[in-house]
C-alpha cells in the first residue's frame, strides 16, 4: 500500500488487478462498518435526538437562514427545555418562523369551525365534532438555535478522518487540473456554506466545469478526505440533479473517500457513521454501486500516484 511520505513508491509498481481487489475489499469492509454503526448505541442515541427535531419547510428554512445564517439545529423554547434539557441563554434573540395550525376543518371549505361559521359555508352533512383534523392556516412562532442554548450536550457522531496526511492535501490540489476540476481551499473566516466542510458546484464557460471548495482546518487528514469526497461528486455527479438521488450520491462520494483515504493509510472509520446517517435503511446501496465507486476511487488514486 502506498503512503504519502514515500515518493519512491510508484503506482506503476502496483498491479492493476491487485489495486482492484484491494478496492473491492475496502468496499466490503465499509459495508460491515456501516452495519455495525447502525446497530451501535452511539448511533441509536444520535438518531433518537435527530428524530425530535422538526423538518422545516423551504420557506421556514429560508427564514431561519436569513435571521441566523449559522443556525444548525433549531427548536422552540420549551422544546429545548423539556426534550433536550437545555435552556435558552439570557438575551438571545428569537428566530421567527411560521407554525402550522392543525384543527378540525370543514370537509367542504377546509376551514376551522369558527371561520367556517363566519363565511356561512352551507356544509352540514356531519356535525363539527366528527370533522377530521387538517391544516387550516399558519401563525408566527419563535425558535432558537442550539448555539443560543446551554445545558446537556447533544450526541455527536465523530466522522472526521485522522492520521498522518503528509503532503496528500498538496497533491490533491495539484491533480485538480488532471481530473478536470478547479480546487479551492477557503479560510474558515471566508467560508460561506455553514456547517458543510466542502462543496462541489459547477460553472458554465463553454461547458459545465466542476469547482470544488473545502473549508480550511488544522486536521489535514480530514481536509484531504473532504477533498476526495468532493472530487468524487465532481467526477460522478455532474449530470445528476434529482433531489431523491441526494442520499445515494452521498453514499457514493463518501465510499470513494473512505477507499482512497484508507489507501493512503488514513483512519476513515468515521465514514461508517456518515453513511449510516445518510442511508439508514441498509448498506446494500454501497455494493449496488460497486462499479462506479471502485472506478472513481481508482481514477483518483492513479492521478495521485502518477
Amino acid at each position: 500500500m502506498a503512503t504519502t511520505g514515500d515518493s519512491s513508491v510508484s503506482f506503476n509498481q502496483i498491479e492493476h488487478d491487485e489495486m482492484h481487489s484491494s478496492i473491492e475489499h475496502r468496499i466490503v469492509e465499509l459495508v460491515d462498518h456501516v452495519d455495525d454503526a447502525q446497530e451501535s448505541k452511539e448511533f441509536q442515541e444520535w438518531l433518537d435526538v435527530q428524530s425530535r427535531f422538526h423538518d422545516y419547510s423551504h420557506r421556514n428554512t429560508l427564514l431561519i437562514k436569513l435571521q441566523c445564517p449559522e443556525a444548525t439545529r433549531v427548536a422552540g423554547y420549551h422544546t429545548w427545555r423539556n426534550d433536550f434539557e437545555r435552556h435558552v441563554q439570557k438575551g438571545e434573540q428569537a428566530i421567527w418562523i411560521w407554525a402550522p395550525i392543525i384543527s378540525k376543518r370543514c370537509p367542504k371549505c377546509k376551514n376551522a369551525p369558527s371561520y367556517h361559521d363566519q363565511i356561512d359555508c352551507e356544509y352540514d352533512e356531519t356535525p363539527t365534532g366528527e370533522w377530521s383534523k387538517g391544516l387550516v392556516g399558519f401563525r408566527p412562532t419563535t425558535v432558537f438555535d442550539v448555539s443560543q442554548t446551554e445545558g446537556e450536550p447533544l450526541p455527536v457522531l465523530e466522522t472526521a478522518a485522522t492520521g498522518n496526511a503528509g503532503d496528500l492535501v498538496l497533491r490533491l490540489t495539484e491533480v485538480g487540473e488532471d481530473l478536470g476540476v478547479t480546487v479551492r481551499i477557503v479560510e474558515a473566516e471566508e467560508w460561506e456554506y455553514g456547517e458543510a466542510m466542502g462543496v462541489c458546484k459547477y460553472r458554465c464557460i463553454h461547458s459545465f466545469h466542476p469547482v470544488v471548495e473545502v473549508k480550511a482546518r488544522s486536521n489535514q487528514a480530514d481536509l484531504a478526505v473532504t477533498l476526495i469526497h468532493e472530487y468524487a461528486h465532481a467526477l460522478l455527479h455532474f449530470d445528476v440533479d434529482s433531489e431523491p438521488e441526494r442520499a445515494k450520491r452521498e453514499v457514493e462520494a463518501e465510499a470513494v473517500a473512505y477507499i482512497v483515504g484508507r489507501f493512503f493509510e488514513l483512519d476513515t472509520s468515521g465514514s461508517a457513521f456518515y453513511l449510516a446517517a445518510w442511508e439508514n435503511e441498509n448498506s446494500e446501496v454501497i455494493q449496488d454501486r460497486l462499479g462506479r465507486i471502485s472506478s472513481t476511487a481508482q481514477e483518483i488514486i492513479e492521478a495521485l500516484e502518477d
